[in-house]
């Protein structure tokens, strides 16, 4: 396992790329700590699958350094890194059982029979794949082959990282919370540093300690799940994040106070005047519907989702969802709302502002 650290890092598909726009990666500096499980979520086309191979040696930067513990690694090959990469679709020998399969990488190194025999026992056994360990790949199931691919990516001992590119895609969904739990569990016992990859935020808040968010070639925030929940660095973070995703109002900020069209409600701190375009972000979580106080709304609709409703209404004609839980009164009548104070988070010009202490 190693530490890896990203120096200066930026890289464009054109040739003497100049303009910022010719990079799918923008100039980042991240540091990777030894053993830590981390996601690198954003939408299709952000830049995380070219960050991931960078980082195993299939892509050469074109600006800045890769560092293993410490040694540049920037020009070395994918071989010689000692990385496990998990691609999103199946890699598989078909003609291979699945204990062959698992072995494979073992074999590679030289490993002992004994020893090969004990750690492809294990790590079948944590991925499910005791039972299957003599079948044939060839004709599984696509969910089964990357169970293989996840459990051949997982299975040498002594790897600088584990990359996951996308996993998940060609697992059927009532197996993705089983295999998301595993993967966890797998982290906590072999400690291997996790780079996991994807689009889904619901897999990057549940595998990942640390969460890259990531949006047109740039790093946004890098946080824990909750951080990125509830203080995101940009408007784009809070968007992305949460089902739906943090509201934005245009509001002027008055020192402990928010003004949303002439409408005053109170902040969680103070705030100097800030010059730009400012607005307060608050989760739907965090919105209260009142009979008689707060800010008024007009109700759209109302959408039932299990166990709460999300509330669609209008504030000062800019759309706001608010979160109504199981149990909760609500009722067309209640045409106001109230934030939580210290729920409140203030953007200007889409970045995340920091108060200060009432």
């Amino acid at each position: 396992m190693a530490q890896i650290t990203l120096s200066d890092l930026a890289h464009s598909y054109v040739h003497n790329g100049a303009e910022t726009g010719d990079f799918a990666l923008k100039t980042l500096n991240h540091v990777w700590q030894d053993g830590g499980a981390y996601a690198l979520l954003g939408p299709s086309g952000c830049g995380k699958t070219t960050l991931l191979n960078i980082i195993s040696g299939l892509i050469t930067p074109s600006r800045g350094r890769v560092l293993f513990d410490g040694v540049d690694m920037t020009e070395s090959p994918a071989e010689k890194r000692n990385i496990a990469q998990v691609f999103q679709f199946p890699v598989v020998y078909d003609t291979m059982t699945v204990r062959e399969n698992l072995a494979f990488p073992l074999k590679n190194r030289g490993l002992a029979r004994a020893a090969i025999q004990a750690r492809v026992a294990l790590i079948a056994e944590m991925m499910g794949l005791g039972d299957i360990l003599d079948r044939k790949a060839r004709g599984l199931p696509a969910d089964a082959k990357q169970k293989i691919s996840l459990a051949r990516g997982m299975v040498r001992e002594s790897v600088n990282a584990i990359l996951f590119d996308e996993p998940l895609t060609v697992i059927d969904p009532q197996l993705k919370w089983e295999l998301r739990t595993q993967l966890k569990s797998l982290h906590r016992e072999l400690r291997h540093t996790m780079i996991y990859v994807t689009h889904d935020q619901v897999e990057a808040l549940t595998f990942a300690d640390t969460v890259v968010m990531m949006h047109e070639g740039r790093v946004l925030q890098t946080g824990t799940p909750e951080s990125l929940f509830e203080t995101p660095a940009h408007t784009f973070v809070g968007h992305f994040i949460g089902s739906p995703g943090m509201n934005f109002l245009e509001a002027k900020i008055e020192g402990s106070r928010g003004v949303i069209n002439g409408q005053c409600f109170p902040l969680g701190a103070s705030y100097r005047t800030a010059s730009g375009f400012t607005q307060i972000g608050i989760r739907p979580e965090y919105i209260q519907f009142s009979a008689d106080e707060g800010l008024p709304v007009v109700v759209k609709h109302v959408e039932d989702v299990g166990r709460r409703r999300i509330v669609h209404a209008e504030l000062a004609n800019s759309p706001i969802s608010v979160s109504v839980p199981e149990g909760q009164f609500f009722d067309n009548t209640m045409a106001r709302v109230r934030f939580m104070p210290d729920k409140i988070n203030i953007f200007v010009d889409d970045w995340r502002v920091q108060g200060e202490a009432l």
